[in-house]
């Protein structure tokens, strides 16, 4: 019995993973381009609490102009490199719109 191929996660499909990299305590929150294929993000919060994870979250749906509900950590909540889910919205437009606002 063969399986079912896997398709490709698609550019296009709504609620694309983002992969983040993100660089906490830094002067000042916004976006600085791209690193290794991840949006690179400075946070001015500290990574204690949560708090540069709310940061994020909060920084991204003001970019989008989204609520904060739409955004989830699906991965890396204790790391750097984070992988980010963004609903109703194309993971090409959220990137795209994401890197404009460096």
């Amino acid at each position: 019995m063969s399986r079912p191929k896997s398709t490709p996660r698609s550019a296009d499909a709504p609620a694309g993973a983002i992969d983040v990299r993100v660089i906490p305590r830094a002067g000042r929150s916004g976006f600085a381009g791209l690193r290794d294929g991840a949006v690179l993000v400075r946070l001015a919060a500290a990574p204690v609490d949560g708090a540069a994870n709310d940061e994020l979250i909060a920084l991204i749906a003001r970019a989008l102009d989204i609520p904060k509900r739409d955004i989830t950590i699906v991965s890396g909540e204790r790391s750097r490199s984070k992988r980010i889910r963004v609903a109703n919205i194309t993971r090409a437009t959220a990137l795209a719109v994401l890197l404009e606002k460096k």
